[in-house]
């Protein structure tokens, strides 16, 4: 569904463990459900934002998450299962890409990978 290497970064973060989420829509706004982990979630896309909200019937949490794409930066922030808050700031240039931001405990993390690997 979503192949964005920005986004499948966040969506790790963002989502429990998921199997596989069936979708129907149009190309700017979908619904999706996924049976394994319980996550009803809905992606609404409209220039370079898309945003994501989403409830799991299992466990009664809900997420959110925003995501903007300008040049080679890209900015996301949401609202993580357990209430908190996060952000992230993903910068591309040449064959490497940084990650940084705060994780929903508050943790501030910093990482840049390239094709050998993450440092």
């Amino acid at each position: 569904m979503l192949r964005k290497l920005s986004l499948a970064f966040v969506l790790t973060v963002a989502l429990p463990a998921a199997g596989y989420a069936q979708c129907y829509g149009t190309a700017s706004y979908q619904n999706c459900y996924d049976y394994e982990s319980g996550n009803n979630y809905s992606i609404s896309r409209y220039g370079n934002t898309t945003n994501m909200n989403g409830y799991n019937s299992r466990t009664g949490s809900s997420w959110s998450q925003s995501s903007s794409t300008y040049g080679n930066t890209t900015y996301q922030n949401g609202r993580a299962a357990n209430g908190n808050s996060w952000n992230q700031t993903i910068r591309t240039y040449g064959n490497s890409t940084n990650y940084s931001g705060r994780d929903s405990n508050g943790q501030y993390f910093n990482k840049t990978c390239n094709q050998f690997g993450c440092y």
